[in-house]
């Protein structure tokens, strides 16, 4: 019987035994786990064992788009237009290609009112289009364009727009803007010779007629005044400078009907005054001038009873309503 509890006992501190080493084995592999765990780790073996393997990448771009990098109009400065005529406008469309700045071979444009759209169809008033641009040059990845458009003297003053469409030999496209200042215009045109023809000492001329146009892009009124001859300084008070002796100013007349009669009109004076009842619109349609018409006449005065070939000047001049 003791020799059965004996043997008993033996077995039980040996089982102990086991399973205290088992713990102990477990607890060391769990410190290994977590003190390597996160650590980068190299596999060494035949390739096909590698647990990760660092692979190169390639692709040739064959073609990259073309970049607008900047559109300026007139120099990047305000533009004035030109009275009774066009204006040319040119605008600089500077260009970057990494295929070289000569890839580039198609650039058009539309320089238009800021309210209106690049889509919109032509009018002298508010649109433009160029699709025919011009390359200036090349140098490197780097190309210069011109788009340049004939703008009308009554295009609408204030803020434009040059919106611009790049393509290269491989069709791609870049577009972009920049922006331009139309000035105002104030400017007129008047019938170039105002001729009495020929008149006897007291005697008064018909009505001649004399046009004012709108040559500009906004509404005008109109001032005038007169003085002899071309001299404005030594010639003022008189109408017109004669071979012999003048014509006073007063004796020159103007009204807005040809059929008001002489004591009925205004005296011509020697400084600026408004010409009453003018007010002259802006041109919108490219066949249709806004025009206003004025009528003069002249009395050759006894008082000074000038004779021969008789000059004088009228200005007129636009003004801001």
């Amino acid at each position: 019987m003791r020799v059965l509890k004996l043997r008993k006992r033996l077995s039980d501190l040996f089982i102990i035994n086991l399973e205290r080493k088992a713990a102990l084995m477990l607890f060391t592999l769990l410190i290994l786990f977590f003190a390597f765990k996160g650590m980068p780790v190299t596999s060494w073996g035949p390739a096909s064992n590698y647990e990760n393997y660092s692979v190169k990448t390639t692709v040739n771009v064959t073609n990259a788009y073309p970049e607008i990098l900047n559109i300026t109009c007139n120099g990047d400065q305000a533009i004035t237009l030109t009275a009774g005529s066009t204006k040319l406008v040119s605008c600089l469309i500077e260009i970057l290609d990494y295929n070289d700045g000569d890839d580039v071979n198609y650039v058009n444009g539309t320089f238009y009112y800021n309210v209106n759209e690049s889509s919109d169809p032509d009018d002298n008033n508010t649109h433009y289009t160029n699709t025919t641009c011009t390359v200036n040059n090349t140098n490197g990845f780097y190309a210069n364009w011109t788009c340049a458009f004939d703008v009308w003297y009554y295009a609408l003053n204030g803020t434009w727009e040059m919106n611009s469409t790049v393509n290269d030999s491989f069709g791609a496209k870049d577009n972009d803007y920049g922006n331009a200042t139309v000035n105002t215009l104030l400017a007129l045109n008047v019938t170039s010779l105002i001729d009495y023809e020929d008149l006897a000492v007291t005697e008064t001329s018909s009505a001649i007629e004399a046009n004012i146009t709108n040559f500009g892009n906004v509404p005008i009124n109109v001032t005038i005044y007169g003085f002899g001859g071309e001299d404005e300084v030594a010639y003022a008070g008189l109408a017109m400078v004669c071979d012999q002796r003048n014509i006073t100013i007063d004796n020159e007349r103007y009204d807005l009907s040809a059929v008001t009669v002489y004591d009925s009109m205004t005296p011509l004076t020697s400084s600026a005054v408004p010409f009453q009842g003018i007010k002259i619109q802006k041109q919108t349609d490219p066949d249709v001038y806004q025009i206003n018409s004025t009528y003069w006449r002249i009395h050759i005065n006894m008082s000074t009873n000038p004779f021969g070939v008789c000059n004088g000047t009228v200005v007129f001049a636009a003004e801001s309503p």
